[in-house]
């Protein structure tokens, strides 16, 4: 198991050097330019996300599509995962965390149109979709298509199955003593009774948790910031310089290299906000809208909330509070995230626990139609009913089983995914720039698609 655990990490560390680092940022700074900053557009990418599109064709509303993408990125990643990025990476990964997210905005918005562009109705008149179709059809490579979904059928089990329910078991345990037998059970079983009904159910239960889970998280996070208010400042200094100084230390703290906190928390950004992975334009494909460039904008606003929101607050509840107490355990994830949020008086672990319960089970149910469609793309739907048997057992065995492998193997999966789509967007990016300069930059956002 040792041996196997060193590999894992030799593959991860590999997957996630320069090379990756280079074309990932590369390719949100690329998309960037050449499509004028989309970010820019923010405002009305949230505007329409919560605006019916009555006229599109499509499975689920745009806010339907933007809540199953959301439940499926807005998972552990925002709290353990930045707390990983931080005890590996150092304050300084925090940062990186938030550039990643910053331009990784432009790259979901990219995943958003050429799903919608390339998307296809099956037999029974549902929408299907995603980089597997961008391509096979934009770019005639069905060879990479099918190895995208081999990469996104696996890696669903690793980032959106056994991590969450391994997280989920472990908080319920240490916090209230519940068995990992009894949490992997009623997880399952919860999870079975939402899947069964496909994407609209999924989005219907992910459109009610994800506000109020965001909310109740992101009030909580507030709050320890207000209390630490007074070291805000160093705070903020500390990741800025750690993201660029590999002198940088302090406030409990030893030094960290560049390329440490540049490698987990880009790492843990792309494992936070999937932009790039090609996971959240599978579900974006299924969205009601009448052109591609609207829900481009409503996918990108996802990125925003994800990484640019709730990452930043994570980073700068933790970091600050290490600063505050500098006797708080900042070599591991999870025990930081908890010392962190024990610092509320009274709800400090309750915010927590409903907040990575919740974050984690909408994560199992956005990444289980993930999977699937994955599936469907390289079997047809026959093999879905299998798959879904297999992703409720994962289940019960990530609850009851020590996971420590997992996240390595995870972010080599992420990269693995991340590789074919890549070069899709890149690839594509003429198609890109063509649809947003007629719908977005010419004032028709509100024209029928083609």
């Amino acid at each position: 198991m040792e041996n196997f655990s060193a590999i894992v990490e030799k593959v991860s560390s590999l997957l996630w050097g320069w090379p990756m680092i280079v074309l990932l940022l590369g390719t949100h700074i690329y998309l960037t330019i050449i499509l004028k900053f989309p970010q820019r557009k923010i405002l009305t990418a949230i505007r329409l996300s919560v605006t019916k599109d009555k006229a599109g064709a499509g499975d689920v509303s745009q806010f339907g599509a933007l809540a199953t993408s959301l439940a499926a990125t807005i998972g552990t990643g925002n709290i353990i995962g930045v707390a990983t990025a931080v005890a590996l990476g150092g304050p300084g990964a925090v940062l990186w965390c938030w550039i990643t997210g910053v331009f990784g905005i432009a790259t979901k918005y990219s995943e958003g149109l050429l799903a919608i562009k390339y998307r296809v109705k099956t037999e029974d008149g549902t929408m299907i979709g995603g980089p597997m179709f961008a391509l096979e059809k934009g770019l005639k490579l069905k060879w990479m298509a099918v190895l995208f979904c081999i990469f996104t059928a696996v890696a669903a089990f690793g980032i959106g199955n056994t991590v969450q329910a391994n997280s989920i078991a472990l908080l319920l345990n240490e916090t209230y003593s519940v068995s990992p037998y009894i949490t992997g059970i009623v997880v399952s079983l919860a999870t079975a009774l939402v899947i069964i009904f496909g994407v609209k159910g999924i989005a219907k239960v992910c459109g009610t948790l994800v506000p109020f889970m965001a909310l109740f998280y992101v009030l909580g996070c507030l709050y320890i910031l207000f209390v630490n208010s007074a070291y805000l400042g160093d705070t903020i200094s500390l990741i800025v310089n750690s993201a660029f100084s590999p002198r940088a230390a302090g406030g409990g703290f030893v030094g960290t290299t560049v390329m440490m906190a540049a490698r987990f928390g880009i790492a843990r950004g792309l494992f936070s906000n999937e932009s790039g992975l090609g996971s959240a334009p599978i579900v974006a494909a299924a969205a009601q809208t009448r052109n591609p460039v609207r829900q481009a904008l409503v996918s990108s606003s996802g990125t925003f909330w994800d990484t640019v929101v709730v990452c930043a607050l994570t980073g700068l509840v933790l970091v600050s509070s290490i600063i505050a107490h500098p006797d708080i355990d900042h070599t591991q994830g999870g025990a930081l995230t908890k010392a962190a949020f024990s610092k509320i008086p009274y709800v400090g672990n309750l915010i927590l626990s409903v907040g990575i319960v919740t974050f984690a089970f909408s994560t199992i149910l956005g990444w289980s139609y993930y999977g699937e469609k994955a599936v469907e793309y390289l079997g047809g739907k026959k093999l879905i009913v299998y798959y879904r048997i297999l992703w409720i057992l994962a289940i019960y065995v990530g609850a009851v089983l020590n996971l420590s492998l997992v996240w390595g193997i995870a972010d080599s999966m992420n990269a693995l995914m991340a590789i074919p789509n890549l070069i899709a967007l890149i690839l594509l990016s003429g198609v890109i720039v063509k649809e947003t300069n007629k719908y977005l930059w010419n004032g028709q956002i509100d024209a029928e698609g083609e």
